[in-house]
């Protein structure tokens, strides 16, 4: 029996045996390739979600944290005495401020058009 044993391990031809060796490799490294793709399309999209809920949840907070507290003060005013008629004509002030250097950008962009290249 030892006989056959080494008469079948020196019949087997060692290129053969490297071959399948690399092909074997080959093969590991293609499914290897194949499985972290797979694994990178499942986590992207929950990462995404991730980032995305985050975002959310940091801005509504935010949000809430300045308009909550702006309202609570703005409602907690009696409406009908000088410092509400203050903050009414200050915010018209300030809006007709803004319009007047609005319009002001708009005239001046218009008025100076873009000058040519020197050719």
């Amino acid at each position: 029996m030892s006989e056959n044993v080494a008469a079948e391990a020196s019949s087997v031809d060692p290129l053969k045996t490297v071959a399948d060796a690399l092909e074997t490799a080959v093969r590991a490294a293609k499914d290897g390739a194949a499985d972290a793709k797979a694994t990178v399309e499942k986590a992207l999209p929950a990462a995404s979600r991730f980032l995305s809920r985050f975002v959310y949840t940091t801005s509504y907070t935010l949000s809430y944290g300045i308009v909550f507290p702006a309202v609570l003060i703005a409602k907690s005013i009696p409406t009908n005495n000088a410092m509400v008629h203050g903050f009414i004509d200050g915010a018209r002030a300030a809006t007709e401020t803004v319009n007047q250097l609005k319009s002001r950008q708009l005239a001046s962009s218009l008025a100076d058009p873009t000058p040519s290249l020197p050719s």
